[in-house]
C-alpha cells in the first residue's frame, strides 16, 4: 500500500491532469478557430490549475506543510505533463510540438521518481525524492537546453523540425524510464537515491532481473533518459554537454559506490562485478588490484 505522502503526490498529480480531458470536451463543443492553441486555451488551463492548486492547497496546508509541499509539486508536474501532451498534439508550430515532447518527458520523469520510491522504499521519501534540486549543476543543464532551443528557434528555426530524431529522442527516454523504474522496483527497498555510508540491517546484494544484464541499469536508465532529451530539442551543443558531463558524473558516483558496495558484501559483489559489466561504455567502476 502507498503510503500517506504518495497517496497525495498521485491524487494531485491526477487532479492535475482533469485539465486534459476538461478542454477535450470544451475544444469538442467550441469553435477555436484556424489556430487550436489560442488564448481561450490559456485562460482554460490557467484557470483550471488555480483551482485544483487552490483546492488541494487549502485541504493540505491545514494538515501539515510538508503534505502541502509534496502536493504543491506534484500538481504542478501533472500540469506541466497535461501542457507539455497538449502542445505535443495540437500545436501548430514545430517549435511547440518538439518543447511539449519535452516538457511531457520532464514532468512525467520527475514525478515518477516520487511515487516509485513511495511504493518501493518509503522510508526513504522526503521531498528531494523528486529530484528537483538534484543538484545545482543539474539546474544549470536544463536552464542551458532551454536558453540553446529558444535561440536556435530564433535565429534557426529550420532545423528545429519534427523528425526521426525526434521520435528517436522519445523513444530514448521512453526506454531510459523503464529501465530506471525495473531497476527500482527489482531492488526494492534496497534502491535510495543517495549512496548509503552504512550497511543497513535488510539491505541485500540484488543480482537478479535487470540486474542480471548491467550492475547500475538505474544509472544507464537516467543516462539514456538525459541524452534522450536533447535528442528531443534537437540541441546538438547540449547534446554533447549532456553526454560528456553525464558520463563523468556517472563515472565517480559508479566509483565510489561500488566502493561502498565492496566495503558492505566483499567478495559476493567482486564476483558479481567480474562477472556483469556497468551498463555504461568505458566506466568500469573501482578496479581491485591483485
Amino acid at each position: 500500500m502507498v503510503c500517506l505522502s504518495g497517496r497525495i503526490a498521485l491524487a494531485s498529480f491526477v487532479s492535475s491532469l482533469t485539465s486534459l480531458p476538461l478542454i477535450a470536451v470544451i475544444k469538442h463543443f467550441v469553435t477555436f478557430g484556424d489556430h487550436i492553441i489560442t488564448e481561450w486555451f490559456g485562460v482554460i488551463f490557467v484557470s483550471h490549475a488555480l483551482t485544483t492548486h487552490a483546492i488541494l492547497g487549502y485541504r493540505y496546508y491545514r494538515r501539515s506543510k510538508q503534505l502541502f509541499d509534496v502536493s504543491i509539486r506534484a500538481g504542478l508536474l501533472g500540469e506541466g505533463l497535461a501542457l507539455g501532451l497538449w502542445m505535443a498534439l495540437l500545436a501548430t508550430t514545430n517549435w511547440s510540438s518538439i518543447f511539449g515532447l519535452y516538457l511531457s518527458v520532464l514532468s512525467l520523469f520527475h514525478f515518477s521518481e516520487y511515487i516509485m520510491t513511495a511504493i518501493i522504499n518509503p522510508n526513504s521519501l522526503s521531498l528531494d525524492s523528486f529530484l528537483l534540486n538534484h543538484s545545482k549543476e543539474y539546474g544549470i543543464a536544463a536552464a542551458a537546453s532551454v536558453t540553446e532551443f529558444i535561440i536556435e528557434t530564433y535565429f534557426w528555426p529550420q532545423i528545429k523540425l519534427v523528425s526521426i530524431i525526434t521520435n528517436f529522442g522519445v523513444f530514448l527516454c521512453l526506454s531510459g524510464e523503464l529501465m530506471r523504474k525495473l531497476a527500482m522496483i527489482t531492488a526494492g527497498s534496497n534502491f535510495n537515491h543517495i549512496v548509503q555510508n552504512r550497511h543497513k540491517s535488510g539491505h541485500v546484494l540484488v543480482t537478479n532481473g535487470i540486474y542480471s544484464l548491467c550492475r547500475h541499469p538505474s544509472y544507464v536508465g537516467w543516462f539514456c533518459w538525459s541524452i534522450g532529451t536533447q535528442l528531443i530539442l534537437l540541441n546538438p551543443i547540449c547534446l554533447v554537454g549532456y553526454a560528456m558531463v553525464s558520463w563523468k558524473f556517472f563515472k565517480e558516483r559508479i566509483y565510489e559506490e561500488e566502493i561502498t558496495l565492496i566495503h558492505f558484501f566483499g567478495r559476493d559483489y567482486i564476483k558479481y562485478k567480474q562477472k556483469v559489466f556497468s551498463g555504461l561504455p568505458f566506466i568500469y567502476g573501482c578496479q581491485l588490484k591483485d
